[in-house]
């Protein structure tokens, strides 16, 4: 299935728009990774456990994107991807994608 984040694809005519798709995760910190995310912004880096923990996240929203626009969708378009600290004292990031499942 195609992803994109421009409203349209080029060469590819979109007969119909089926709705809008979501996919949402979020996850919470652990208390280990804060501690070596703290040690690492102390002495320099990149916090390597948050980006893996990200990238897990946003991955797993496109799936759940993917799996919304089911079998009947060719594509979703326009694609817009959020990330969000979210939970008492930002205890948690939520990634959010969203789009329009099309028909081409």
């Amino acid at each position: 299935m195609v992803i994109s984040t421009t409203p349209t694809l080029e060469g590819r005519p979109i007969r119909e728009y089926l709705g809008i798709v979501t996919g949402e995760v979020i996850v919470g910190a652990n208390i280990f990774r804060d501690l070596f995310a703290g040690i690492r912004d102390i002495v320099g880096g990149r916090a390597g456990a948050y980006e893996s923990a990200l990238r897990d996240a946003r991955h797993t929203a496109f799936d759940d994107l993917r799996a919304e626009a089911g079998l009947g969708a060719d594509a979703v378009v326009a694609v817009d991807i959020d990330y969000e600290v979210v939970g008492q004292g930002g205890s948690m990031l939520m990634v959010s994608v969203s789009g329009t499942a099309v028909r081409f």
